[in-house]
């Protein structure tokens, strides 16, 4: 059993280590947690704690809404039950652009089947800034398959981009200049198409399967 509480508490040392804390007395095992200070609204200043826990949390709520420095604790369903595994678009503005139009128009599709597959995308422009965001892929929660999309990559982008295949998570390229499309998994020339290969290849109600075509140009 999984869920997720969401915990809006003073912002000082020592609260993470305390809700934490409290979890592992009841039993539960912490699979995420992000905590961030919030910059707007009611609780502007406050500090934000989100957990997802698998075990029992009973009596958790009241636990936590019992302890010092803490004003609010809300149960919520675990993000990959809301925005499930993320698509990454990486790249120049208008190849991202339309690679996003296919992988949303195809996240839809399976999403109107039950699914839940989100699409992030980030126009960026220049090698160390394209290679920190690709690097920073593997850092971000649910991230399932990264496309490049652009005109010219290589260099430490190709570099952090065989980093992150090792982690298990694959990338397709749009046909370019540079490195990159060497190392991709698979090189697409048209981006709308690149977005859709991407989405099916995460959804569980296509048969497509990046491994079955890796290495290959369409």
């Amino acid at each position: 059993m999984s869920s997720a509480i969401n915990v809006i508490c003073e912002d000082k040392p020592g609260m993470l280590r305390d809700i934490a804390g409290a979890v592992a007395c009841r039993g539960g095992n912490i699979v995420y947690t992000q905590q961030f200070v919030l910059e707007r609204g009611v609780n502007l200043g406050r500090s934000s704690v989100y957990m997802e826990i698998d075990g029992d949390t009973g009596g958790l709520v009241e636990t936590l809404s019992d302890m010092p420095g803490i004003f609010e604790v809300s149960v919520h369903q675990p993000f990959d039950k809301i925005y499930g595994s993320r698509v990454i678009i990486i790249g120049g503005g208008a190849q991202v652009a339309q690679a996003a139009v296919g992988a949303v128009s195809e996240a839809d599709r399976h999403n109107l089947r039950g699914e839940r597959i989100s699409v992030d995308t980030i126009p960026l422009v220049g090698e160390t800034a394209i290679a920190d965001a690709v690097s920073a892929v593997g850092r971000l929660h649910r991230a399932s398959i990264l496309v490049l999309a652009g005109a010219l990559m290589g260099g430490r982008i190709t570099e952090e981009m065989a980093k992150l295949q090792k982690e298990g998570i694959p990338v397709i390229a749009l046909k370019m200049a540079g490195s990159v499309p060497q190392q991709a998994d698979l090189v697409v020339t048209d981006p709308i198409q690149a977005g859709t290969f991407a989405v099916m290849h995460v959804a569980r109600t296509a048969v497509f399967d990046i491994g079955r075509v890796r290495g290959k140009e369409f």
